[in-house]
């Protein structure tokens, strides 16, 4: 089973195949952002076929209505329903209606159909072939059929004749795919009221098309169900500066206390961590928030065997600090073990109760491994790869990163200044773990014994290297290695295609390039290490959008537009392996280029060839486009750089959450000496608390205000999703 996620009539992500098995489970999170547009998200349950095409099981929609309605998200079972064609429907369609008379007495109505854009796709070609039907007093109009199209052009106007007993009647504008062979397929359809039609004596726009008289679903339930968390977070982010007066007070260890041990919760605590640690990231000042947290922790800490549980939002603090600060680091440290794991695929099994028999040979010499051969077999892989393992994180000690180093000596020097006995040190209860390793538990874990010991001694020493770490010390591989970090932002191989002015050819026109994505640029070269031969400036990029998969033949396929020097626009055109890698492209692309200005607000999903767009039909190379940019859809990914305006509002959302609880008594906890900034230092508890709540006060007139106006450019839409 393979379940898809769709929004915006496009799949965002897809998850992982679970093979063999009727109940799946997949454990997968994912956080979208969303366009204010947005009407629905869809869950589709597919049973992936190798051969042919994949059979749908069922699926999940949630309107963006119900996902407002619950704004602490939705938890639970939800069956799977049938899918029906009819119902399947997305895009709009251009139309311009008017009502004509003689003199004040309305007799005509005229409806003209100009265009739609990003019609389903019904035929096998990736495409459709759309006409419209406008009915009306039981008299109806058809348009002409565009051809391959799901971004038909018609300019085409109906006329009808008003009847006054069918006032409160409907004007009903329908698309159909056209088929020579088999049934016409519906693709969509508006419903227009004729009193208010002649009301209103005109109206012209882009409406959307919904699905056809809704049907009894004769299958609830029997598809199966879907376990699902869904939330969505509506958040206007308002300008830096409105945020800087709580940034500064949260920089307080009065208001930090009041704050930490009064208004988290179990449920709350992750969260309020994470955005804590991106925003005093972003301050320069994760240091001492961490050290603040450490002191809180300890000072109402009496049992070592206690220290730090995983509950506590100093455990939270850390570990939301390690996966930003240190994720990439991580990654490129273990990456290349981790990927030889994979790609090699080895049989490894040292349980002789679970323990496969598989043949071996070549052909026509196959005979089967004993018992004994495969337990031997798999110790050496395990002994190869944790060899490999540990033997880069103990070199790593010398450029982990600057900032991690000073955070684990930081909590180090805390812990060994409030529990000074030995055997609460760290690097001392890793020896001892000597002892455990001399005393398996189980028997057929006894191969991996030499390795397991040479391991421990490798941690401890990795452990006392970063502890002892100082900030004098390798200052200038410090550096080389944060650049290196901190600059690159995604690298691969990947198909290309760059227009030049030129139509495509005949013939595939992808070559395989090596693509690296920077903070400033996108590049690309024939191999990993060869001098990159093209660059483009992610500051000259006007839209990242997909390609319609007739254009290529492939769904897999994207777009960067992007304007030269000369102010030429130029398209490069880029072939993923797989859906899930063409959506983290787009999202780290769309995140690179969010701040550019001059975007397109609409493009071309086709590919000009044959004298003519593909997705319109349009002879015009220089023509705008047929269909709205998606630049609003993108995944958060681990590595993306925090957005500190956007901590701040998840900050202020959830302290306006806990206001009652902010006026509760003064905590014990409260009288320690404040951090960061000296400009404070004189402050009280007091003062602070009640700053604090007139920051509160003018953050949220401010949010009244931003919401007020007709049309919020900051709005912005989280779905947070658990299967």
């Amino acid at each position: 089973c393979v379940a898809p996620v769709y929004s915006c009539e496009s799949v965002v992500s897809r998850t992982a195949t679970i093979w063999k098995t009727l109940s799946p489970f997949w454990g997968e999170e994912y956080n979208v952002h969303l366009p204010p547009s947005f009407h629905t998200v869809s869950f589709h349950v597919l049973d992936e076929d190798s051969l042919s095409r994949d059979d749908v099981i069922g699926k999940v929609s949630v309107s963006k209505d119900s996902l407002t309605a619950k704004p602490q998200g939705l938890d639970g079972w939800v069956n799977l329903t049938e899918i029906d064609p009819d119902d399947e429907v997305q895009g709009e369609i251009h139309l311009h209606m008017s009502v004509l008379g003689d003199g004040d007495v309305p007799t005509r109505l005229r409806c003209q159909v100009l265009e739609a854009r990003d019609l389903a796709r019904k035929d096998r070609n990736g495409a459709s072939d759309p006409f419209v039907r406008v009915q009306y007093n039981g008299k109806t109009h058809e348009s002409t059929v565009v051809k391959k199209s799901c971004y038909p052009r018609w300019n085409e106007s109906f006329e009808f004749e008003l009847d006054d007993a069918a006032a409160d009647s409907s004007l009903s504008v329908e698309v159909w795919d056209w088929d020579l062979v088999s049934r016409n397929d519906f693709l969509g359809k508006v419903l227009f009221n004729i009193s208010g039609l002649q009301l209103a004596q005109q109206e012209e726009g882009w409406f959307r098309l919904g699905p056809d008289k809704p049907k009894h679903n004769h299958h609830e339930g029997a598809l199966g169900a879907l376990r699902l968390q869904l939330r969505l977070r509506d958040e206007t982010v308002l300008p830096p500066s409105c945020y800087q007066p709580l940034t500064q007070l949260l920089q307080l260890t009065h208001v930090h206390t009041r704050v930490h041990t009064r208004t988290t919760t179990a449920e709350s605590r992750q969260e309020v961590a994470t955005n804590l640690v991106n925003l005093f990231l972003g301050q320069g000042q994760v240091t001492e928030f961490l050290d603040v947290l450490f002191k809180l922790e300890l000072d109402k800490t009496s049992e070592p065997n206690t220290l730090f549980r995983s509950n506590s939002l100093a455990s939270k603090s850390m570990e939301s600090f390690l996966k930003v600060a240190g994720m990439q680091y991580l990654h490129k440290l273990l990456g290349p073990v981790i990927n030889r794991i994979y790609e090699e695929k080895r049989y490894v099994e040292l349980d002789p109760n679970k323990v496969e028999l598989r043949e071996a040979g070549c052909t026509g010499l196959h005979r089967v491994h004993t018992e004994a051969e495969i337990i031997q077999q798999g110790v050496g892989h395990l002994q190869s790869y944790l060899s490999e393992l540990l033997h880069a994180i103990q070199q790593s000690a010398s450029y982990c990163p600057a900032l991690l180093c000073h955070a684990f000596r930081q909590l180090y020097e805390r812990v060994e200044n409030r529990f000074p006995e030995p055997e609460y040190r760290t690097v001392q209860s890793i020896a001892n773990m000597d002892t455990l390793a001399c005393c398996p538990k189980e028997p057929w874990i006894v191969p991996l014994q030499p390795a397991v010991q040479q391991g421990i001694a490798q941690l401890k020493d990795f452990i006392s290297r970063l502890v002892s770490y100082t900030e004098a010390e390798d200052l200038g591989l410090q550096a080389r290695m944060s650049l290196q970090c901190g600059s690159l932002e995604k690298e691969g191989f990947l198909f290309l295609h760059r227009t030049k002015d030129k139509c495509l050819p005949m013939t595939s026109p992808f070559k395989k390039f090596f693509v690296t994505l920077s903070r400033s640029t996108l590049s690309y070269s024939r191999t990993q290490n060869s001098k990159k031969s093209s660059f483009i400036s992610l500051g000259k990029v006007k839209a990242v959008e997909k390609v319609e998969e007739k254009s290529f033949g492939s769904a897999n396929v994207m777009q960067i537009i992007w304007s030269e020097e000369s102010g030429q626009m130029e398209t490069l055109y880029l072939d993923c392996k797989s859906m899930n890698e063409l959506n983290h492209w787009l999202s780290t692309l769309r995140k690179a280029c969010s701040r550019n200005a001059d975007t397109l607000s609409c493009y071309h999903p086709g590919v000009y060839k044959a004298d003519r767009w593909s997705c319109c039909h349009q002879k015009d190379r220089t023509d705008p486009g047929c269909d709205r940019t998606n630049g609003g859809v993108m995944l958060q990914e681990w590595y993306d750089p925090p957005d500190h305006e956007l901590q701040a509002q998840f900050i202020f959302r959830h302290l306006l959450g806990v206001r009652n609880e902010l006026r509760a008594p003064q905590s014990k906890f409260s009288q320690q000496k404040e951090i960061r900034p000296p400009s404070f230092s004189g402050r009280g508890e007091s003062d602070a608390v009640a700053e604090l709540f007139t920051v509160l006060q003018e953050l949220h007139a401010a949010h009244r205000a931003a919401e007020e106006e007709e049309h919020v450019r900051n709005k912005n839409f989280f779905l947070e999703v658990q299967m």
